[in-house]
């Protein structure tokens, strides 16, 4: 029984009129002992042999099986018995899974393993493993096979494996030789003994006649035999002449081994010598200096133009030889080691010589007074150095040659270039900053006249022109208002208006722009000559020193080291190798050889910048644009150049300066005082930015810093909103909103013409706060001239607001119509007119004439006086209807009187 009662057996299948030796064996297996189901497995062979363990089921019905499922054995992994020393019918059989079977009998569970080992050993060359199996029970399977007859059909456990072995099938001729032998004997089926007798004597005959066939061939076969013996005899024949043959050859090939040898042996000594011939021809072609070379680099002029280029010659090829890669065991030539101490006196020589030689070019341009500046030169000028740098740029290759031999050398030349030259240019840069100090301090003096009468004492004008480090300090009175650029009725303005910086001090007038033109263009011209001396000195340095493609060979000492950072000594140059970590790039090293150079620079820009500030801070707009526009360009062409890197500290101090100058004039908005006695007017801090704003939007009409002006924009028109608005509220003379609608009219009109594209919300504010300060100063004058009838029609529209009705308020008693005509009568059309002209007079008293507003204040109380005239008829003819009352002058008196009015005056 198997998976619920399975039986084992051995079957074979047979074939169409062919022989199939088949054997089965059959075991009585069931999961479980109590599970009697009729369930066999069947193993069978066949052939070709298949090898399979197949379960089948017992039909209830009959005798015969139904297949189940089917194994092929050479899946079978193990085989487990379970336990070999006692007797178990349980066993596990090991295929994808393990299955697990009970036998009937441990006798049969025997038996079927056996079969397995069996087909295991012949099929599958023992690849099944089994475990827990007696080994007693294997090795009986062979003994008990011998004892089985061979000629009977036995059962796969003990049966005849040699006849299956030797089973053959019939081919098709064999097939039909019998069939034809049947037909013949018509008695081969009915009688078969008969028939086997008869072919037993056909046998016996044909034995017979072959015997007979044999024992006729036998000289045929003596004759054969012969001719085999005389062949042997011609074989030994041939291998005697081709072992004679073998030994020839072998002799040559012994001749022949040595003539190769001679030949391989005169082979390498060619090659030897050839070899020879190229390390010597090498040596001499690379490791030998001409005698002009020689002479050159001992003796040559460095001075003239020809000398030069043959000292240049003669240490490209002195380099060229000492560069040269020597091959193994070159350095141990004598000639060899000759030749290189030969190349290191040569090459100390003349680099000796070249360091002397530029030495001595060095000191001679630092210590040259020639192209020194005067304070008597009349032009701005800056000397060139294109000459000297002409000269010197023919030894530019040599100071490669010298950076890449001797390189301490090198570094002590560019020491000695840096020390001399910035003693040059410091005698130049400070003989032309004193130039151009003069020149601008000469602005303010040739106006001496004007500032006569200003607060600020000549000691300080003059102690600034004489002096090259002026303090940074403020002079609160020292700068003037500015002139307004072509603008109508500046004139008149003027008069009353004061300086931004310094109110009611001086006029408008004290410095015009002519003046600030003048210092505009000193200071365009200093920092054009700076420009273009710097450009060209750095690029000198980069070109003599090599400073683009090499690595650094100079170090300069950082500053802050027990060193001047604004002025004094040069800082001192770092020896070959020190503070090497600190240098990123060889931009960082010309940077730094240009600060020693020019060290000067930067201090003298902040004085001039101080001395500018101090005559008018009003120049901090033309610095702030002049040095944006020269940083601008300075960072297209380098932006980590010495140039672009001072200019831009420049610009910082110069933006302080302007930022200075914002908050002073901010700072004197909110300390302006007003006089009690006379009208206000137009504010002087009004007037004042509407000149900063004009002056401003000309000189940055096309700078490239613009956002920073706007930002004080910003600043100032917010703070002269709010100072207008102080101002108004302190006025005692002038009404709130005469101070509000006249500056902020002119703020707008200011803003409007300027168009300030920062400012559009700010010139929006300004109309609205005009046109709202207008209409409540036209409202508040317009209730005098017709008081008491403003009054009355106040109390009839109270009456209507409490809930009487407009028909009904005639019937009021204060408000009837008795009383309505007695207001009425006290204002004649003439009253109304002497009250419109005493209005007029009193307008005209509060206005100021530079804003020209009385004709459009007096044309708005027009049409506010129409306005109420009309509201007044209105409310007469909806509470008074039928009772006929009506002013005592028209729309078109009233026209009539403020257009007289207005002509009159």
């Amino acid at each position: 029984m198997m998976s619920g009662s399975s039986a084992s057996s051995m079957s074979a299948r047979r074939g169409r009129r062919r022989r199939t030796a088949s054997c089965v064996q059959q075991v009585c297996l069931c999961d479980h002992p109590k599970q009697l189901n009729s369930h066999q497995i069947q193993m069978t062979t066949e052939r070709p042999v298949q090898v399979k363990v197949v379960k089948v089921k017992k039909s209830d019905k009959g005798d015969f099986y139904k297949r189940q499922m089917a194994w092929e054995l050479r899946d079978l992994t193990e085989v487990d018995a379970k336990d070999s020393s006692k007797e178990n019918p349980e066993f596990d059989l090991h295929f994808e899974k393990v299955y697990k079977w009970v036998a009937s009998s441990t006798a049969e569970k025997n038996s079927f393993i056996s079969c397995i080992w069996k087909l295991n050993q012949r099929y599958l060359r023992k690849k099944v493993e089994f475990v827990n199996v007696s080994p007693q029970l294997l090795e009986e399977l062979p003994k008990a096979e011998e004892s089985v007859p061979s000629g009977e059909s036995q059962s796969v456990a003990g049966g005849d494996e040699d006849a299956l072995d030797d089973y053959q099938e019939l081919n098709a001729r064999e097939e039909q030789d019998i069939e034809g032998m049947m037909d013949v004997c018509e008695y081969a089926i009915s009688n078969a003994e008969a028939f086997a007798e008869k072919l037993s004597r056909e046998l016996q005959v044909l034995d017979g006649a072959n015997i007979q066939s044999i024992m006729a061939s036998e000289k045929q076969v003596n004759i054969l035999m012969q001719l085999l013996d005389e062949a042997l005899s011609e074989v030994d024949t041939i291998e005697g002449k081709l072992s004679s043959y073998e030994e020839m050859l072998q002799s040559v090939k012994e001749q022949m081994d040595h003539i190769s040898q001679s030949n391989l042996l005169i082979q390498i000594s060619n090659t030897n010598n050839g070899k020879l011939l190229d390390e010597i021809q090498f040596l001499v072609n690379y490791m030998d200096l001409s005698k002009g070379h020689v002479r050159a680099l001992q003796d040559g002029d460095l001075s003239s133009p020809k000398g030069i280029e043959a000292c240049i010659n003669a240490s490209e090829a002195l380099l060229q030889c000492m560069n040269v890669a020597l091959r193994p065991g070159h350095e141990k030539l004598m000639a060899v080691k000759q030749q290189q101490q030969l190349f290191s006196d040569l090459r100390d020589t003349f680099a000796r010589r070249l360091t002397n030689h530029l030495n001595n070019v060095f000191v001679h341009q630092g210590h040259d007074q020639s192209s020194s500046l005067t304070q008597h030169t009349a032009e701005l000028l800056l000397p060139k150095h294109s000459p000297l740098h002409r000269e010197l740029l023919r030894y530019a290759k040599l100071m490669e040659w010298l950076k890449t031999t001797q390189r301490e050398k090198y570094e002590g030349l560019s020491r000695t270039y840096v020390d001399y030259m910035s003693r040059l240019y410091e005698r130049e840069i400070k003989d032309f900053f004193e130039i151009a100090k003069i020149k601008m301090a000469g602005t303010t003096k040739e106006g001496k006249g004007k500032f006569a009468t200003l607060p600020r004492k000549e000691s300080a004008l003059k102690q600034e022109t004489e002096s090259l480090h002026g303090s940074s300090g403020k002079l609160t009175g020292s700068t003037s208002s500015l002139n307004k650029l072509a603008v109508q009725g500046s004139n008149s303005r003027r008069s009353q208006s004061s300086s931004l910086l310094d109110m009611g001090n001086m006029s408008a007038s004290d410095l015009d722009v002519a003046d600030r033109t003048k210092f505009d263009k000193i200071f365009e011209q200093v920092l054009s000559e700076l420009e273009p001396l710097c450009l060209a000195e750095q690029d000198f340095i980069s070109k003599f020193f090599k400073l683009q493609q090499s690595p650094p060979p100079l170090q300069v000492a950082p500053q802050g080291e027990g060193e001047e950072l604004d002025g004094g000594q040069p800082s001192r140059m770092a020896p070959h190798g020190e503070h090497r970590h600190s240098m990123s790039s060889e931009k960082d090293l010309v940077r730094l050889m240009m600060n020693k150079i020019f060290q000067s620079i930067e201090t003298e820009l902040h004085s001039l910048i101080a001395l500018g500030d101090k005559i008018d801070s009003f120049h901090s707009l033309y610095m702030l644009v002049k040095m944006s526009h020269h940083v601008w360009t300075a960072e297209n062409v380098d932006p980590a150049s010495y140039l672009s890197t001072t200019l831009g500290n420049v610009l910082v101090t110069v933006k302080r300066n302007f930022d200075k100058c914002i908050s002073v004039q901010i700072r004197q908005m909110e300390e302006v005082k007003i006089s009690k006695k006379s009208k206000v007017g137009i504010l002087p801090f009004v007037t004042g930015f509407e000149e900063f704003a004009e002056l401003a939007e000309t000189i940055f009409r096309s700078a490239e810093r613009r956002g920073d002006l706007d930002k004080a924009y910003v600043k100032l028109i917010r703070a002269v909103f709010m100072n207008v608005e102080k101002v108004a509220n302190e006025s005692q003379k002038t009404p709130r909103d005469v101070v509000m609608m006249e500056n902020f009219h002119h703020i707008f009109s200011t803003l409007s013409r300027l168009k300030i594209s920062c400012l559009e919300a700010e010139r929006k504010e300004a109309k609205h706060k005009y046109t709202d300060h207008l209409g409540s100063y036209v409202i508040n004058s317009l209730g005098q001239p017709l008081e008491k009838l403003n009054h009355f029609f106040e109390g009839v529209e109270a009456r209507v607001a409490q809930g009487v009705r407009e028909e009904e308020v005639s019937y009021q008693l204060a408000f009837n119509k008795q009383e309505l005509r007695k207001v009425i009568k006290e204002y004649p059309g003439k009253e109304v007119k002497k009250g419109l002209d005493n209005l007029y007079r009193k307008v005209d008293k509060h206005l100021c004439e530079e804003e020209s507003l009385l004709q459009v204040v007096w044309h708005s109380m027009q049409d506010e006086f129409i306005r109420q005239y009309k509201h007044f008829e209105g409310l007469i003819g909806r509470c008074y209807p039928g009772s006929g009352i009506t002013m005592d002058f028209t729309i078109r008196d009233m026209l009539e009187y403020f257009s007289s009015i207005a002509q009159s005056h």
